[in-house]
């Protein structure tokens, strides 16, 4: 399987179906976060336990439903860079705040990193700014 297709099936089954048992079919055992503003995970690399306890405790804790529309996919050797949609709503905690229940929906890119034709990290840029404004915080 080719990158951009291996990708695009992690993001359908672990992002958007929430298929949790599979993360070891695309994730490398160490997965840096070289660039990602505003992530406290920015600039480390984690075991494969830290990021299933990232995505689940830290993404869908917040957004049970979050889901994903890739929109453009570009393959290089050890990289894949994809544009997308990002949907969900606010239903559990993110940190001191309580659920608003509001949705989001923003847009971004992301850079996904390859070792061993595994997924091995990423580099990311969206617009936290409006996340926040549509969860009214601001």
């Amino acid at each position: 399987m080719n990158k951009k297709a291996l990708l695009k099936e992690f993001i359908e089954e672990i992002w958007n179906k929430k298929h949790f048992y599979k993360i070891e079919q695309y994730i490398h055992d160490k997965y840096t976060i070289y660039l990602d503003p505003g992530d406290p995970w920015e600039g480390k690399t984690l075991s494969l336990s830290e990021f299933k306890n990232r995505m689940e405790l830290g993404s869908f804790k917040s957004f049970p439903d979050m889901k994903f529309e890739i929109t453009t996919a570009i393959e290089e050797e050890d990289h894949v860079a994809i544009t997308w949609v990002l949907t969900g709503t606010n239903l559990g905690p993110i940190n001191i705040h309580p659920p608003t229940k509001k949705h989001i929906k923003t847009k971004g890119i992301t850079i996904y990193h390859f070792k061993n034709n595994l997924i091995s990290g990423h580099t990311q840029i969206f617009d936290r700014k409006l996340v926040i404004e549509q969860l009214g915080f601001i």
